[in-house]
């Protein structure tokens, strides 16, 4: 199995709502295109940017549909499918109508629950055996609560050939590494942290699924590709140019930044879906101040 088509920049793609709170399909086409045209290798469709733990089974089959119609096989599309319910989440795996038609999915480790180790490790062997898709393992503590650690990583890498890679997002530059030196053949690591990516890359990693790139695809995409290439200047370059927006793209909260600096470029509304608000007007104005720089 060739892992190719997810080397490089992924999107954590939001997902836009009207000021009711209902989904904003046009805006949403909008945005697709926009990441496109900024040369990203790849979409990811309710992930935790996308605020999928607050829509409906409904309002999920409309975003994938509209996702897959509107990219219409321009490039990959991957599908955030985790949760703390093994069952649960197996059964799902057979009730996507568009399953056929995705790339991959992204699983999320377990959450709230805290599973060991080995509850980990048999949580993603029952997913692998059901999915007849290639899965990305999605390693993200601060939101789970509990850390895939790498040893489980490279176990699951090894003994299940449609577990492709992980999305590590523990901000552990050591664990990646760890991972990265002793992974099978072909086994990505991806990076989830946006300001780490540069770094983690230059340590072997094969991309980044990021929150940015929704706003900046086109700099942060070239970044990618200029540090993959081992053009570490021109990499740093649009690193340190995109830093200080990123910083405060994450300030008050992920996806509220991302969805006020979208909102600040005209691309779709900064609505959000409660637990989660918008940004606080501070965090606004220095947003609104930097992208006008930018």
């Amino acid at each position: 199995m060739t892992n190719t088509k997810f080397i490089g920049t992924g999107v954590a793609i939001v997902t836009p709502l009207n000021r009711d709170r209902r989904i904003d399909k046009t805006s949403l086409i909008r945005l697709i295109n926009y990441i496109i045209k900024g040369g990203v290798e790849y979409v990811v469709v309710l992930g935790t940017t996308g605020e999928s733990v607050t829509l409906t089974k409904e309002e999920k089959r409309t975003v994938v549909s509209i996702v897959l119609e509107t990219v219409n096989k321009r490039v990959p599309v991957v599908l955030g499918l985790g949760g703390n319910n093994t069952q649960v989440l197996i059964e799902s795996l057979n009730t996507v109508p568009d399953f056929k038609y995705l790339d991959a999915i992204l699983s999320v480790s377990p959450y709230y629950n805290k599973p060991n180790q080995r509850g980990i490790y048999e949580h993603y062997k029952a997913v692998a055996k059901a999915s007849t898709l290639p899965v990305i393992l999605y390693n993200v503590p601060g939101r789970t609560g509990s850390n895939i650690a790498a040893e489980t990583t490279l176990k699951l890498a090894r003994d299940f050939k449609n577990i492709i890679g992980i999305k590590e997002a523990s901000g552990n530059i050591e664990q990646a590494m760890k991972i990265i030196k002793y992974r099978p053949k072909n086994f990505l690591v991806i990076s989830g942290d946006d300001t780490l990516t540069l770094p983690m890359i230059a340590c072997g990693a094969d991309g980044v699924i990021s929150v940015v790139a929704n706003a900046f695809p086109k700099d942060f995409s070239e970044m990618t590709r200029q540090v993959l290439a081992g053009n570490i200047k021109q990499a740093q370059q649009l690193h340190y140019k995109l830093i200080d927006i990123t910083e405060q793209l994450f300030a008050d909260g992920n996806p509220a930044g991302i969805k006020a600096a979208l909102e600040i470029l005209g691309i779709c509304k900064s609505t959000m879906r409660l637990p989660l608000v918008e940004v606080n007007i501070d965090t606004r104005k220095k947003l609104e101040e930097l992208i006008s720089k930018y």
